[in-house]
């Protein structure tokens, strides 16, 4: 009798863990395609990295895709929801949008719907915020980087402001394409996200 305890006992525990077990869905670009990188270099394999090693279950589905745009990503993310029914979204998106100079407006318009998909299907969210060069013009940079705070209070969503920061626009954490971060700009880009990130999982 007290093997059957100990053996529910366990099998309840097993249980219990796989149920605090979630997963993370990360829908991005490049930067988080780990573009011109080995992808276990890339800031999301960083990411699984970090998790197992402070004892977090969660599981990683990284459905990133290099050049994509936020209507990419929105038109891609029903069926992502549907097959991995995730308990957190990453949204890394906007970067290609402002590079082809396309309106704040409909890139906030789209974020704002994957948000609302996301949250429909039991997720939480985590934004992470763009910016581009200067070169585009201050009235759309600033138009452009205030889409992701304007969207974190509307929606009250988690925000990482600018996921690149520390990183962008410099040549040292930079390939030699002048816009994707190089391998040893990788740990700094999680730095930048799991403060934001951790009390989420």
């Amino acid at each position: 009798m007290r093997a059957w305890f100990l053996s529910a006992g366990l099998g309840l525990l097993l249980l219990s863990q796989g149920a605090m077990a979630g997963t993370v869905l990360i829908v991005g670009d490049s930067i988080s395609a780990a573009f011109g990188l080995d992808t276990r270099l890339g800031w999301v394999s960083l990411l699984e990295q970090r998790l197992a090693e402070q004892g977090y279950k969660d599981k990683v589905v990284n459905a990133s895709i290099s050049g994509d745009t936020s209507a990419g990503g929105q038109a891609r993310l029903p069926a992502l929801l549907a097959a991995h029914k995730p308990d957190l979204v990453i949204l890394e998106l906007g970067g290609n949008d402002g590079l082809r100079g396309q309106p704040p407006a409909q890139l906030q318009q789209n974020l704002a719907s994957m948000i609302d998909s996301s949250r429909a299907a039991g997720a939480k969210v985590l934004l992470l915020g763009m910016q581009i060069p200067p070169n585009y013009g201050a009235r759309y940079t600033t138009a452009f980087k205030e889409v992701y705070s304007n969207l974190a209070a509307e929606k009250k969503v988690a925000l990482v402001p600018f996921m690149l920061e520390g990183v962008g626009g410099v040549p040292e954490y930079t390939q030699a394409d002048g816009l994707h971060p190089a391998a040893n700009a990788q740990g700094r880009l999680l730095e930048n996200v799991w403060p934001v990130l951790k009390p989420l999982l």
